[in-house]
């Protein structure tokens, strides 16, 4: 009660008594999602700079206790970070492990019936709702500060930190532990190394490892039950990841699709140009900006490249960044005090427009009629704009 009323979370959790175990009766039955920031500051691919510390999204099944799928990012947790997770653990991973020559077998593949997961926004997003209704899988969302509900990623995450704890560049758990140690001068591995170091440690490593609850290890069981297992995939790949990426509505137009302050066109939305009667559900990838997937009224989803053929495949928050950089020297090139001057001098004309015509509404003077040349507002003052005489004429050719 003293814990709850303070607010003290670490006294809660030593306090709070979490009987019995949260379980699955078959592979495949409860996935669990969540997300963690990695201890460890990773480098830049080229420059071997110390950048920051990644995000890494996991992905277990509750019952064999196997990965079945993981996301290294440097973006925070976001619905694209859960995405990706998904589509890893969902789809095979022979070519993903080739083209990281990783000599591991991973066999974990298919939708699971239901994933496992907190209330974080990225889970509670619209797309991923959908993408998992279309497919048939439900969602368990665990009750809110009631962490413990999670036990099985929150074990894993932490044996996965125990793994980054002896590599270099590591930040520790605690500022204890690290002591005098300092992250970023010894940190040497890039997103991609520590990518291929996951890779080898969940396939070679983790899944070959004799479980402490399981006793034996995660392969095992899961070869045990593999024949017995519904293998389900999604219906249509392409749809299937679309469902799952970030989404906004936009509409059609004849110079085609705003977003992100780019256009986009495919000549097969030419047939809804007009037709369409309200905004077009849009989705996109935030690591490659150079296409987007408009679905059309029929439903289904057609890929639109930006209107620049030359756009490079870059992300999102690259095209963000270059903008603001964009801006800021587009104002830096600005006279300073000019827009001050311009404004002072607008203002001075309205206000002695506004006196005078108020003077002239009180003081009325005869209604003569004024040329608009006697005002000097007839001719463009400094030109000459009268037709020369023939007399004139010829006084120029004879001084010539």
């Amino acid at each position: 009660m003293v814990a709850r009323k303070r607010k003290d979370k670490r006294a809660i959790k030593a306090t709070t008594p979490v009987p019995g175990e949260y379980k699955a009766s078959r592979p495949l039955e409860v996935v669990q999602i969540d997300h963690t920031l990695v201890d460890l500051i990773v480098v830049h691919e080229e420059t071997r700079e110390p950048l920051a510390r990644p995000w890494l999204t996991l992905a277990i099944d509750v019952f064999t206790r196997m990965i079945t799928g993981f996301h290294l990012s440097m973006d925070p947790p976001s619905r694209l970070s859960v995405s990706l997770c998904v589509l890893h653990g969902v789809y095979d991973k022979t070519a993903w492990l080739q083209e990281r020559e990783i000599d591991a077998t991973w066999p974990v593949a298919g939708l699971p019936e239901a994933f496992h997961v907190d209330n974080g926004a990225d889970f509670r997003s619209k797309a991923f709702i959908r993408g998992c209704r279309n497919e048939g899988v439900d969602i368990i969302w665990r009750p809110p500060g009631e962490p413990h509900y999670g036990g099985h990623i929150e074990r894993l995450i932490g044996t996965m930190m125990g793994q980054m704890h002896l590599l270099p560049g590591t930040s520790f758990g605690n500022p204890i532990e690290r002591g005098s140690y300092d992250p970023k001068k010894n940190s040497a591995m890039s997103l991609r190394e520590l990518e291929c170091f996951l890779g080898w440690e969940i396939a070679g490593g983790y899944h070959d490892r004799i479980h402490s609850t399981l006793m034996r290890s995660p392969l095992a069981v899961w070869r045990e039950h593999e024949a017995r297992i519904n293998l389900r995939m999604p219906h249509d790949r392409m749809a299937f990841w679309v469902s799952l990426l970030p989404e906004a509505y936009r509409t059609l137009r004849p110079d085609g699709v705003w977003l992100h302050g780019l256009p986009y066109w495919s000549n097969v939305l030419s047939a809804d140009l007009g037709g369409a009667k309200r905004e077009l559900l849009v989705k996109y990838d935030p690591r490659d900006i150079s296409r987007i997937f408009v679905q059309r009224p029929s439903g289904r989803f057609v890929e639109a490249r930006s209107r620049d053929l030359t756009c490079p495949s870059i992300s999102l928050r690259e095209w963000k960044l270059r903008r603001r950089e964009t801006r800021a020297q587009a104002r830096a090139e600005r006279e300073p005090n000019q827009w001050i001057t311009t404004a002072k001098a607008k203002r001075r004309i309205v206000d002695d427009a506004i006196r005078k015509t108020a003077q002239a509404r009180r003081d009325p003077q005869p209604k003569n009629k004024i040329s608009v040349d006697d005002e000097g507002f007839g001719s463009l003052k400094g030109i000459d704009s009268r037709t020369p005489s023939i007399l004139e004429i010829a006084e120029k050719q004879r001084d010539r």
